[in-house]
């Protein structure tokens, strides 16, 4: 069976890679751009990074700052609504995945036409590219910036969905730790566990192949290695810097492997109670690793070793165990380790959750499936 692996042509990493993207842009007769991002990085000034350089290059902008941190249908709608007004010829998404959802969704549907939904009724839907699209991505966590995938929720009726399209992917990704230094530690924590997330689901992923596979075991390394510290030091530029290469090498395997039920049951959190999606991955990552690990232990005894565990002396469970002992302890220290009742998630919701995660795209490719009672006992245990 042949496979295909998507990933931006072109991509600016490391400290201050925002300079140089003014050239890069240049070069593509583009004129004028509809930015689209989030009204706190604007009133802190951080988009002013963004708009400084394309300024530099002759080139227009206008701002959408209206996106929610978990976009809905409205915000990609608002923004077609701007882009049609401004006669932006081009799409940039400034921020995190939220952002770089929203920005996806507005170029696929201006250039293809109808609903951002009618895209998520399968994967690789759309007939034609996208608006150009370029993503400066400011947290080391979701790997928007490159992936075929976008998030959206449906307000209406409570629910989360993915929408895979090869067309997604933008043609400049912009990653510049600087850019990331300012993030929260708490923001800090709940993205780096969403890129640890994406790694260890691509990883065991039904869909994974070499180029995944080694993709995703540095990124795990990456991200055990450096996130923790720079939790605790959000200065810490050489930590910053390696969890940006972390998270995009988790989105080159998930990209490509696909996810699993973390994220699945992840999207039906967010659609339902509007939660954090790293910290809601954060929450299920070891207790759906534990249903899984019963199909692919041999993947987990990779993990537990890809994350410094000395595995030579022990049997395949003990060293699957320490790989799910070592997950909770990671999120533990970084603050994320919290209960689904603490964030007030109830019982009631459940089934509902459930049935939808096991509708979700992301289930497809979970090593183990299941069903929808073991979905629910799977949200019970982390209750």
């Amino acid at each position: 069976m042949s496979n295909v692996f998507y990933m931006p042509p072109v991509t600016l990493m490391g400290p201050n890679a925002i300079q140089s993207l003014g050239a890069e842009l240049a070069s593509k007769e583009l004129k004028k751009a509809l930015i689209v991002t989030d009204s706190v990085l604007v009133e802190v000034g951080l988009v002013s990074k963004l708009t400084d350089e394309l300024t530099a290059h002759n080139l227009e902008y206008v701002i959408y700052d209206g996106v929610q941190p978990n976009p809905t249908e409205k915000n990609i709608e608002d923004g077609l609504e701007l882009l049609a007004n401004s006669n932006a010829d081009f799409v940039i998404s400034f921020g995190g995945g939220s952002s770089h959802d929203t920005a996806k969704g507005i170029a696929l549907v201006a250039a293809n036409g109808g609903h951002i939904r009618d895209y998520s009724k399968g994967v690789h839907l759309s007939k034609k590219p996208q608006l150009p699209l370029v993503t400066v991505n400011t947290t080391a966590g979701t790997a928007s910036e490159m992936t075929v995938f976008a998030i959206i929720t449906n307000q209406e009726d409570e629910t989360k969905y993915p929408v895979v399209d090869k067309h997604f992917t933008p043609i400049i990704a912009v990653n510049d730790s600087e850019l990331m230094v300012a993030m929260p530690k708490f923001l800090t924590a709940t993205t780096g566990m969403d890129a640890l997330t994406h790694a260890v689901e691509a990883y065991v992923s039904t869909a994974a192949t070499p180029i995944t596979d080694a993709s995703a075991i540095k990124a795990i390394e990456l991200i055990v290695n450096n996130l923790e510290a720079v939790v605790n030091n959000g200065q810490d530029r050489a930590a910053r810097d390696a969890m940006q290469y972390g998270e995009y090498l988790a989105g080159m395997a998930f990209s490509n492997a696909s996810l699993g039920y973390v994220h699945s049951m992840a999207h039906q959190l967010g659609g339902v109670y509007d939660l954090s999606h790293g910290l809601c991955n954060a929450i299920l990552l070891a207790e759906v690793s534990r249903f899984n690990a019963k199909q692919v232990p041999e993947r987990f005894v990779d993990i537990a070793k890809a994350m410094g565990i000395d595995t030579a002396a022990m049997t395949q469970e003990q060293a699957v165990n320490a790989a799910l002992e070592a997950i909770d302890a990671l999120s533990e220290k970084v603050g994320t380790k919290q209960r689904l009742t603490d964030l007030g998630v109830t019982e009631d919701k459940l089934a509902f959750m459930a049935q939808n995660a096991l509708n979700d795209a992301c289930s497809l490719t979970n090593p183990r499936q299941a069903s929808l009672e073991e979905i629910v006992n799977i949200f019970k245990a982390r209750m």
